[in-house]
């Protein structure tokens, strides 16, 4: 069966799961394993320098910009049955069902993808996973993370990656494993392509690891609250307060 068939068998049991959003569980910037993740950090931007860089930069360098608008495309396309599933279960069907448009119109009109016809037709890109779907619910974040390979995250979006490949359309297509994992390392490459004009940016920061931590940290809330991310409340511990200065009693 394939995702899209799947996507509407599940649609009411979505439907009815989309009452179950609480507040949503803020990500955290806490560190406590930082030495695990400066060392992790360090070998992905060795590997990254030695071997995904490069490549990167010849790939750049070979494949014009609209190439690589349409391979971006595809990639994005191949998504949506996941951000669709997560519309859903985060209680947006209307979403929902408005990235499922676009995903149909894509795909057919689009030439699987390639090209875009649903932004011109007013359907915008979305892209939802099941870490905010969790955060949705009121999973907190946990730990600040870095992954092998896969770079930053927190322990419960690093978790969720198990349900983004499992639902994702290269995990389900009747493809061979070699074409599979053929296409998940020129989306790579074509990703980290792109990310290139801000590798300046990042080696003039003093502190690249917590550069990208914090960076993380604040385009993931974002994601979750759909670019409309809470104020932080100004704290007014009562352990802060000085019970000899007059104006803390003001202040209480």
């Amino acid at each position: 069966m394939s995702a899209p068939v799947r996507l509407l068998t599940l649609l009411p049991i979505l439907l009815l799961a989309a009452g179950c959003a609480t507040t949503p569980g803020r990500t955290s910037a806490d560190d406590p394993w930082e030495g695990f993740n400066r060392g992790v950090y360090k070998f992905n931007d060795t590997l990254d320098r030695a071997a995904l860089k490069p490549v990167a930069r010849a790939y750049r360098k070979v494949v014009p910009n609209w190439m690589r608008t349409g391979v971006g495309n595809f990639f994005t396309n191949l998504t949506y049955p996941t951000t669709v599933l997560n519309q859903f279960l985060q209680g947006k069907p209307v979403m929902g069902l408005k990235d499922l448009g676009r995903f149909l119109l894509n795909s057919t009109l689009g030439l699987g993808g390639l090209f875009d016809p649903a932004s011109s037709a007013g359907l915008p890109a979305n892209d939802e996973d099941f870490g905010q779907t969790l955060a949705v619910w009121g999973v907190g974040s946990g730990p600040y993370l870095v992954l092998p390979f896969l770079g930053p995250s927190s322990v419960r979006d690093g978790v969720s990656r198990v349900g983004d490949y499992y639902s994702g359309i290269l995990h389900n297509a009747d493809i061979d494993w070699e074409v599979e994992w053929g296409l998940r390392g020129l989306q790579v490459v074509n990703d980290r392509a792109e990310l290139l004009p801000l590798d300046g940016t990042l080696q003039r920061t003093f502190d690249p690891y917590a550069f990208m931590r914090d960076a993380w940290v604040q385009r993931r809330e974002y994601e979750i609250y759909d670019g409309e991310p809470p104020e932080e409340p100004l704290e007014l511990e009562e352990d802060w307060l000085d019970p000899e200065d007059p104006a803390s009693d003001e202040m209480r």
